[in-house]
């Protein structure tokens, strides 16, 4: 009951921030992807075709839906619609059954595989690791029928056979590139995939970056969040603050995956869906990993997701259940002391790093305020 007031409360308040901002962030985020859009200087061939294709929305069935539409560059490449707690396809009146994931960072992600010393399923893309890797997960969004909802392959080739781009297509992939629809599709799939390894998508230029560098220093509620999340808050036991093993600064995630407890989110329209969108309509519930791997210890597990970019890239968790950080940290504190519904999967839960932290209220936010300073593109305040 406690839960879904303070949900009721928090939603009200929160639909009445988006309509009173709505007007202006929309204009200044789309300065943001126009700046962005024509600024490839940095760009190899091959990633100035992955990202001419990344952005083009004539590449959805209807058209009007690109890779951008829900990885936009204004929202840390994240879907920048967080009314609703999961994606929207091109027909409005479909949805996912899950919140987008950032495509930023996304390069980093190892190959899934099965880690026997860390006895944990890691990496592989999407929430459940059912792309093995980054240009298998690049490949599915154009054919799913909840999302760009294209009918094949060759509907999406002929599409980019008539766009302004084919001459670099043919230029990084050979004169022949788009004769084989299946092959060229293929070339799709990796440029998007070059694309995404960019500097545009991994900048690493956060405050706590140049606090690493020696460049800036953290407030005292930072150091104090920072302190927080390294020990009593037990949140790099999943997402560590360390160098990567190429020696790239931390990604904050060791790429495991876990069954958090989370209760089922009455929010998303996924379950609302015709029959033969959601078979199962209400009573759907997500297996997670448990679905990928058929193995029913894995079921409720999510890929643990990089904190980089965290507070802006909202609605949270795999259902879009929470709407801003701090009620995230909340959840992770008081799980297991009776504030919330019960789990969607109650086995194979995670009880070892969360759910009864006794963090105090100061504390979380003190963590909430570290958090924060992995955003990108920090200005330190005598450069602003």
């Amino acid at each position: 009951m406690k839960y879904n007031l303070h949900i009721s409360i928090f939603i009200f308040i929160g639909l009445i921030m988006i309509a009173l901002n709505c007007g202006k962030k929309q204009d200044s985020l789309k300065l943001k992807s126009k700046e962005l859009l024509y600024n490839e200087s940095k760009l190899t061939p091959k990633q100035k075709l992955g990202k001419k294709v990344f952005f083009d929305d004539n590449l959805s069935t209807p058209v009007g839906m690109s890779c951008a539409s829900c990885h936009s560059p204004e929202t840390a490449f994240v879907n920048p619609n967080y009314s609703i707690p999961v994606s929207q396809g091109v027909h409005k009146d479909r949805f996912g059954n899950r919140n987008d994931l950032t495509a930023a960072y996304a390069s980093f992600i190892p190959n899934f595989h099965y880690d026997k010393e860390k006895k944990s399923y890691v990496g592989g893309l999407f929430w459940d690791g059912r792309a093995v890797d980054l240009i298998e997960q690049a490949k599915g969004p154009f054919l799913n029928p909840l999302e760009m909802s294209n009918p094949d392959i060759n509907s999406i080739m002929e599409k980019i056979r008539n766009s302004d781009y084919t001459d670099l297509f043919k230029e990084v992939f050979g004169k022949n590139a788009l004769e084989n629809a299946d092959e060229a599709y293929s070339k799709v799939a990796e440029a998007i995939t070059e694309y995404e390894k960019s500097s545009e998508l991994n900048q690493f230029n956060s405050k706590y970056d140049l606090y690493l560098k020696g460049k800036v220093e953290l407030t005292e509620q930072e150091k104090r969040g920072l302190l927080i999340f390294e020990n009593k808050g037990e949140c790099i036991s999943c997402h560590p603050n360390k160098p990567g093993s190429d020696e790239s600064p931390p990604l904050f995630t060791d790429y495991t995956y876990d069954n958090l407890g989370l209760p089922k989110n009455p929010e998303n329209p996924y379950y609302y869906l015709p029959k033969e969108l959601n078979p199962e309509g209400i009573k759907f519930v997500d297996l997670g990993l448990g679905k990928t791997v058929k193995k029913k210890e894995e079921n409720g597990k999510f890929r643990v997701p990089t904190l980089r970019n965290i507070s802006k890239t909202a609605p949270y968790m795999h259902n879009g259940i929470f709407k801003n950080i701090r009620q995230v940290v909340v959840f992770y504190n008081t799980r297991d002391i009776g504030l919330w519904p019960k789990p969607e999967i109650p086995e194979n839960i995670n009880r070892k790093e969360l759910g009864n932290l006794g963090l105090s209220e100061q504390e979380i936010d003190d963590i909430v305020a570290f958090l924060k300073t992995l955003d990108d593109n920090y200005i330190p305040k005598e450069n602003k």
